[in-house]
């Protein structure tokens, strides 16, 4: 290298140094919790071998055990105000001579505070540990074999921050709240649970010869599901064209994609499909799952349809990169003809 050049590659190497120092705290910020109230007293912590919530809902615990106490049993507790969340920890010897202590459970979200603390005491079909939104304290009670008692906290987690094909913290499938492993300022993992949003969660749809079915469900529905219905948004000019009555099945919905009416202009336009609540329209869209780049992924083909009136079409529905449905049509010209050139 050109001894003329040496400054501006130094240069370009201290750049790139803060980038990465700016790029690290801020992601540290973002997974740290405020401080919680003062009159907390210092606990010990655990140290956590594993601890994270795959799929969105799964909640993965695996801590070592102390060598200076002899664990008989050990739990773990989610302590958030006056509600305490209870999780037995199963004690697993290993062959270097430590133990783990570790669980596996579902997390749900609850917005009631009368659910019994024990998460089998939920109900039948209603197994886990079910949360308020909130903050939650992670605390471990670890009981000797002489029976006393000792409470510690969980060391905070190595935090993800990888750009792989799935995100670390995904929104649970089922109910569509957020379960997040944080740090708190002092150093000790956290629980953060985030409220479901409203939202219209894609499910399905299906390519007929005929049309196109979409199949959805409501998150966080507010209202009856009456005061909803399907229309289809061209993107750029604002036209709406109402689908025809929306079939539900408690929060499940079906409807038929408007196609005939879509394609009366002639032209090939995109159409964003979504629900009609008041003022509130929520798009159509696959939002409940941790893959990052959902329109690489979740691929579809275009097919001819032909509809009632005998009219063939293109058709294409297809997942944006933003999660959302999207659908683009257009008619052939001069059909029954067309049909023939196509086929």
């Amino acid at each position: 290298m050109s001894d003329s050049l040496l400054p501006y590659a130094v240069g370009a190497a201290n750049r790139a140094r803060r980038v990465a120092v700016r790029m690290r705290r801020r992601v540290e910020r973002l997974h740290t919790a405020p401080a919680f109230a003062s009159g907390i007293r210092p606990r010990p912590a655990l140290k956590a071998v594993h601890l994270s919530v795959l799929g969105g809902r799964t909640l993965n615990v695996a801590l070592l055990a102390p060598a200076a106490v002899d664990v008989a049993a050990a739990r773990v507790e989610f302590v958030r105000g006056g509600r305490h969340h209870r999780l037995d920890l199963d004690v697993e010897p290993q062959g270097d001579g430590t133990r783990l202590l570790t669980a596996t459970t579902a997390l749900r979200y609850t917005d009631r505070s009368d659910l019994p603390d024990s998460p089998g005491d939920h109900g039948p079909g209603r197994a886990g540990v079910a949360l308020s939104g909130g903050l939650w304290r992670i605390g471990v009670v670890l009981t000797g074999a002489d029976g006393r008692e000792v409470r510690a906290g969980v060391g905070a987690v190595t935090l993800p921050a990888t750009d792989g094909p799935t995100a670390p913290v995904s929104p649970s499938p089922d109910s569509g709240a957020h379960f997040r492993i944080m740090r708190s300022v002092d150093g000790f993992a956290v629980l953060k649970v985030r409220a479901p949003v409203h939202q219209a969660e894609l499910d399905r749809f299906d390519l007929r010869w005929d049309r196109i079915v979409v199949h959805g469900r409501l998150i966080a529905r507010q209202g009856p599901t009456s005061a909803y219905t399907a229309q289809a948004v061209r993107r750029g000019g604002g036209t709406v064209v109402q689908a025809a009555p929306l079939e539900w099945e408690g929060d499940a919905f079906t409807f038929d994609v408007p196609l005939a009416e879509m394609v009366a202009g002639g032209r090939s336009y995109r159409w964003d499909m979504q629900l009609q609540h008041g003022r509130t329209g929520l798009k159509i869209g696959r939002r409940l799952t941790d893959v990052r780049r959902r329109h690489q992924v979740i691929r579809t083909t275009f097919r001819i349809i032909a509809l009632e009136d005998g009219t063939l079409l293109r058709a294409h529905a297809y997942i944006t990169s933003a999660g959302a449905l999207a659908v683009s049509c257009v008619a052939f010209e001069g059909a029954p003809a067309g049909a023939e050139e196509v086929a």
